[in-house]
């Protein structure tokens, strides 16, 4: 699949937005998923409160259905766009897909750290990538970007309540463990809500985040660890990987 450069790194706001807009039109919302023999999470770190600096992003294979972890790739980059509430895809994705590209076999599920289409414009992170890369792709947040739950969510396992913004299901409440606060499960591309909450309860092995989005997670922090300590980082330079 050929990116549009604009999806990946618009000029300005303005193209910024037709670019989210494009892609929330090309999302697909039914599962459209060949058998799954590897899955992977998707997640990114940075400094604190760092808004120029690098940005280091991983993607954590997991053998599926043995569960057996697998290395992941990273990658680093300078965000190639500002920093704009709603528009965080664009800081992200560029180092996602250069991790991405960088794995031998590609997986046919990703669990992304972030919104799907529980986005203003239906383009969180999930979706971004999730349509940049052409592979189903299920987003899991922590918190709420817009709309509201409707409903009661129940406090054991496995409950779940819709997350509705302007009349439309964007996204699940799903409560993974008891007593923790429930994650957001979206549709990131190629994936219907109902098999993106089965596909989040079967990983979440009693823990409130998925393990593939859990490995992801720990896989950027330790790019982002390593990078700090590096002689580039010191003033070494070079290009970043």
């Amino acid at each position: 699949m050929t990116i549009p450069g604009d999806w990946l790194s618009p000029p300005d706001l303005k193209a910024a937005t037709a670019a989210q807009r494009a892609i929330a039109e090309a999302c697909e919302t039914r599962d459209r998923i060949n058998s799954v023999r590897l899955l992977a999470g998707a997640d990114t770190s940075m400094k604190w409160r760092d808004s120029r600096g690098p940005i280091h992003a991983a993607i954590a294979p997991l053998a599926w259905p043995e569960r057996v972890i697998l290395p992941p790739a990273v990658a680093t980059r300078i965000p190639p766009f500002a920093y704009v509430p709603g528009y965080l895809g664009f800081r992200e994705v560029p180092a996602l897909v250069a991790a991405w590209e960088t794995l031998a076999e590609k997986p046919g599920l990703l669990f992304v750290d972030g919104h799907g289409r529980a986005h203003p414009r239906r383009c969180g992170i999930a979706t971004h990538v999730g349509v940049l890369l052409d592979v189903p792709a299920i987003g899991v947040a922590k918190s709420i970007l817009c709309g509201r739950v409707e409903g009661d969510l129940g406090e054991e396992p496995g409950s779940t309540a819709p997350l509705v913004d302007r009349g439309e299901v964007v996204a699940v409440a799903v409560r993974t463990r008891a007593r923790a606060l429930p994650v957001y499960v979206g549709i990131g591309h190629r994936i219907s809500l109902e098999t993106a909450v089965e596909w989040v309860l079967a990983l979440s092995e009693g823990r409130r985040l998925p393990l593939p989005t859990r490995l992801a997670h720990d896989a950027a922090n330790t790019a982002r660890r390593a990078f700090s300590s590096s002689p580039r980082e010191a003033g070494g330079g070079g290009p970043l990987a």
